[in-house]
């Protein structure tokens, strides 16, 4: 008997008009689904997902899919890694008051996809952090789709590394005084190049400079 091939799944883009079917006859489309599952965008699961594409597109890294269980959120066509935090005021439960702004900036083990194995090295992978904030503070016209609602935070990651290195998550406050590059979604990419290419600039020159 032939070994079956479990080797990782070759994921290609869908669209939405594509059928879901049963004994051949079609029972709903998947865009019906994605409809279903996805409109709420205010939760964290679907909002971190939203700001992990919103910094893909605007790196342009959005042309694939997205891998769920990658070491980074984002790699970009220069070669960046990106790791992507969200976070926000507003929820899609009821509040008694404003969430308080903290992002996970915990150092993790690493599972590797194609291989389905896990590295005990725990530790930063990416080259550049982006902390997403919806910082808009009234419910009633809440619209995450609306980039205007957002401020991207981007850090080189050795900042944190040397600043934070055991650290789990960061207050706002405490993020803003490790002076990131704060932008709208319009300046997203020139920060991200700018924290990525600095990260490279320190790796070339520490050869240099620890003789």
């Amino acid at each position: 008997m032939s070994i079956p091939n479990l080797g990782p799944l070759t994921i290609g883009r869908r669209n939405s008009s594509e059928p879901i079917r049963a004994h051949g006859e079609t029972v709903g489309r998947l865009g019906e689904f994605w409809s279903w599952a996805c409109s709420d965008l205010a939760n964290n699961t679907m909002r971190g997902v939203l700001a992990e594409y919103l910094v893909a597109t605007a790196l342009g890294a959005a042309t694939g899919t997205r891998t769920e269980w990658d070491t980074v959120d984002i790699r970009t066509p220069e070669q960046w890694r990106v790791e992507v935090k969200s976070a926000a005021y507003l929820q899609s439960w009821a509040q008694s008051q404003l969430s308080e702004i903290s992002f996970s900036i915990a150092p993790a083990s690493g599972w590797d996809p194609q291989t389905g194995k896990t590295s005990t090295d725990v530790l930063r992978r990416s080259d550049v952090y982006v902390f997403c904030l919806l910082h808009h503070q009234d419910k009633q016209t809440l619209d995450p789709l609306d980039l205007d609602q957002w401020t991207f935070h981007v850090l080189p990651t050795r900042v944190l590394d040397e600043r934070c290195p055991s650290q789990k998550t960061i207050r706002l406050s405490r993020l803003q005084r490790l002076s990131p590059l704060e932008t709208d979604f319009t300046g997203l990419q020139r920060a991200v190049t700018a924290c990525a290419e600095e990260t490279i600039c320190e790796v070339l020159l520490a050869p240099l400079t620890s003789g």
